[in-house]
């Protein structure tokens, strides 16, 4: 569910702990009607292609019910891990998943390998997305999120 806050607070720092605390769009009185219809528009319109089962990213359309994904127009071969991981990923855009959380979450609790099994499935994903593949960001010591930059 999309979220803007809408607020008196207007300092850098209100809008960063905004977005921090999960924040889609802020918006600080005083404030156009017309300019908060647009921006809810525009986010439900974001949000209803999720929930089609499309997510798009770049040039990366996921199509989550036929477990399909494409890359500039042309589909691409995922094993089942790999269409997991990606598609948890772009679900969850600027998330950041520990490999821990992204075991339990796309693996299962009951996995019992290591760590590491992420950081190949990442890698291997990077590479079948070739460029695209820059969305997947590692941030060291603390896992990995998908950014797509506008």
């Amino acid at each position: 569910m999309p979220i803007i806050m809408l607020t008196a607070k207007s300092t850098e720092e209100d809008k960063l702990k905004g977005y921090d605390y999960g924040a889609d769009d802020y918006m600080t009185k005083p404030f156009s009607l017309k300019i908060l219809l647009a921006k809810v528009n525009a986010l439900l319109r974001r949000s209803s292609a999720v929930s089609a089962g499309m997510i798009y990213a770049g040039k990366i359309m996921l199509q989550s019910s036929m477990h399909k994904v494409y890359l500039d127009g042309q589909e691409i071969t995922l094993t089942h891990k790999e269409y997991e991981l990606l598609s948890f990923l772009m679900a969850n855009p600027g998330q950041v998943f520990s490999r821990e959380q992204l075991l339990n979450r796309v693996w299962g609790y009951d996995f019992e390998g290591t760590t590491r099994t992420v950081d190949t499935h990442i890698k291997t994903l990077r590479q079948k997305l070739g460029y695209e593949g820059r969305h997947i960001v590692t941030l060291i010591r603390s896992g990995y999120k998908f950014e797509v930059s506008v």
